[in-house]
């Protein structure tokens, strides 16, 4: 009996990619927050008011969510044809790491390290993809 089965670890990525999704909105709050509350009236233009790293916590934010979606239906498609093997469990893993790294790097301002995340958040994606349809092929 497996004590993890390909199931749970891509529906744990999933669940894991979810969380993700808010992290840099932590760092978002905090930047809005030295606004002040009357900011909060123009929230989309309040973007340009933001400090810095608050903008670009906003766009790993916005990123995060196009980079879920994708990865969701990727996982699902794995799960629905039942996709296995080291490649779809890597990738179900390091999709979540990854994009969890990712807002650090681009918060921080390191653009190789942000590039580098999203690459292998974009890959991980793309071999869940794969998988799946080398499954109905």
């Amino acid at each position: 009996m497996e004590i993890l089965s390909i199931h749970r670890v891509l529906i744990g990525g999933i669940i894991a990619a979810a969380i993700v999704v808010y992290v840099p909105f932590f760092w978002v709050a905090y930047g809005r927050a030295q606004l002040g509350w009357q900011a909060i009236a123009t929230p989309r233009a309040m973007v340009d008011k933001l400090p810095a790293y608050a903008q670009r916590a906003t766009w790993a934010h916005q990123n995060a969510f196009e980079s879920f979606v994708l990865f969701t239906a990727a996982a699902l498609m794995a799960y629905v044809t039942e996709a296995n093997g080291i490649w779809v469990v890597s990738a179900a893993i390091a999709h979540p790491i990854a994009r969890l790294l990712y807002p650090a790097f681009y918060i921080a301002n390191i653009p190789v390290g942000r590039s580098l995340m999203f690459g292998i958040g974009s890959l991980s994606t793309a071999v869940l993809m794969g998988a799946s349809l080398m499954q109905v092929l």
